[in-house]
This record gives structure tokens, sequence and C-alpha cells, in this order.
């Protein structure tokens, strides 16, 4: 199974929160477990890391395969978001995390659940 993790799952591991490492592990660790992220959710991090944190971010997210952002997901990650960003404050990162794990059959495991109301998603919180 495809598993999508969110930017807040990476940044707390790099961050040093064991309980972001210990999940990583263990997802890492699990038979049929597949671990993605999504292009926007790799940017996120990528975009805020210090130069003395680059090749260790780098050789982190080299773990995670990327999915990509096609014409497809964002079409289907506006729809979301317009339906459930005036209720839940999804973001277009969230939106299009929602859609490429929705069209890819995977879930999301991330530390913000209510980001990720839609009921075609697969989402669970991360700890």
């Amino acid at each position: 199974m495809k598993v999508f993790v969110d930017s807040d799952v990476l940044i707390w591991h790099l961050r040093g929160e064991k309980k972001a490492t210990a999940l990583l592990k263990t997802l890492r660790d699990t038979p049929g477990c597949e671990l993605w992220t999504g292009a926007l959710q790799r940017a996120e991090v990528l975009f805020y890391t210090r130069p003395a944190e680059n090749d260790v971010t780098r050789a982190f997210l080299a773990l995670f395969r990327t999915a990509p952002v096609t014409d497809t997901v964002v079409d289907s990650a506006a729809v979301m978001f317009r339906q459930w960003h005036p209720s839940h404050g999804i973001d277009v990162a969230d939106a299009l995390l929602a859609a490429t794990a929705s069209r890819a059959g995977g879930k999301i495991v991330t530390r913000n659940i209510k980001h990720f109301p839609m009921p075609e998603v697969a989402a669970e919180k991360a700890w």
C-alpha cells in the first residue's frame, strides 16, 4: 500500500521528534508499505532547509517516492479545495496531497487530520 507522508511528519522527524522517527521506521519495515510524499510536501520541506541541513534532508527524502502533480490531480484537488476550504481551512498543498492519495489508492499519514475530511481520502493521525 502507498502511504503518503505529509510534510508535518517529515519536518518533525528532521527536528528530532522521536514519535515521528518511530512511525517512519515502522512504516518502512511494514511489508507491502511504499513510502511516498507529494511534490508540494517535498517542496515544503526543501524550501525551508538551511544550507547546513541540505545534504541530510535530501538523503532523508530519497527514502520516499515523490508523486507528481498532474493535470488530473490538480483538477481533482481544485474540487476538493473549493468544497473543504471554507469549513476546514485546507490549503492548496493539502488539497493536492488528498487528490494524489485518492487517485493513487493510498493513505495519508499526518498530524493535521482535520485537513483531510474528504470521505474519498484515507487519512490517519500520525501519533
